[in-house]
C-alpha cells in the first residue's frame, strides 16, 4: 500500500458521496480518487483508479454492492497487484443480511452510514493496513450463520486447517476471535512482524482474501 490511502466511493445517493468526500478530505493520508453511483460504474472506476479501499453501498440500482464486491474480489487474483483493493460495505442497518453475505464474498468489513467521521477514517486506515472492521452485531450474525451451517462446510473448514502448523493454527484461532495483530503478538509472545508473516501464510494456505475469511473458516470448523 502506498503512503496515501486511495479510496473510491460507491453509493447511489450523491449526497452520501459528497458527505463522505468531505469527511475524508480532512485526512491528510487519504485521497478520494473516484466515485460511482452503482455497481456497474463501480467496476469501471475501480479498474481505472486501482484504489486501496472501496466504500461500497450495498443497495443500489443496476448492480448491487454485493455482486460488485464479488466481482472486485474475483478480479484480485488476475490483477497481479501487490497491494489488493479492499472493500468496506456501507449499510443503513447493521442487521442487514447482505452484510454477512458480502463478508463471505471477500469484503473486509462494514460501516453504518451514520458512523461518526473519525471512526470512518479510522476504519479505512485499519482495513488498508489489513485489519478488518466489524461491529459486535455483525460478528454475532457471522457466528450465527456458521452455527446453522451444514456439516459439509464444517468438514471442509477442518480439512483446510489440518494443513496448518501448530503456530499458524493458533494465529488463525486468534483471528477468529477478533484479535488484532498486536493482541495476537501479546497473547502468543511473538513480534508483530512475525504475526504479520503468519497472517500472510494463512491467507495463502487457506485461499482467503482477507482476515474476515480466515475467521469464517475458523468459525466453520467450530474452533471459536
Amino acid at each position: 500500500m502506498s503512503e496515501t490511502i486511495r479510496v473510491v466511493l460507491v453509493d447511489d445517493d450523491a449526497l452520501v458521496r459528497a458527505g463522505l468526500g468531505m469527511i475524508l478530505g480532512g485526512a491528510s493520508d487519504i485521497e478520494v480518487v473516484g466515485e460511482a453511483a452503482d455497481g456497474v460504474e463501480a467496476l469501471t472506476t475501480i479498474t481505472t483508479t486501482q484504489p486501496d479501499v472501496v466504500l461500497m453501498d450495498l443497495r443500489m440500482p443496476r448492480r448491487d454492492g454485493l455482486e460488485a464486491t464479488r466481482l472486485v474480489m474475483a478480479g484480485q487474483a488476475s490483477s497481479g497487484r501487490l497491494s489488493p483493493t479492499r472493500v468496506i460495505v456501507l449499510t443503513t442497518f447493521d442487521t442487514d443480511d447482505m452484510v454477512v453475505t458480502a463478508l463471505r464474498a471477500g469484503a473486509s468489513g462494514f460501516l453504518l452510514k451514520d458512523t461518526p467521521p473519525e471512526r470512518i477514517v479510522a476504519a479505512i486506515r485499519s482495513v488498508a493496513d489489513g485489519e478488518p472492521t466489524l461491529s459486535p452485531t455483525v460478528t454475532a450474525q457471522l457466528i450465527a450463520s456458521v452455527t446453522s451451517t451444514d456439516g459439509g462446510r464444517a468438514e471442509a473448514a477442518r480439512t483446510q486447517l489440518d494443513g496448518l502448523t501448530d503456530r499458524e493454527r493458533e494465529v488463525a484461532v486468534a483471528i477468529g476471535r477478533g484479535r488484532s495483530n498486536a493482541e495476537i503478538a501479546a497473547e502468543l509472545y511473538l513480534g508483530v512482524p512475525t504475526v504479520k508473516t503468519h497472517v500472510s501464510r494463512l491467507l495463502t494456505k487457506l485461499g482467503a482474501d482477507n482476515r474476515v475469511q480466515i475467521a469464517l473458516i475458523v468459525h466453520d470448523a467450530g474452533l471459536t
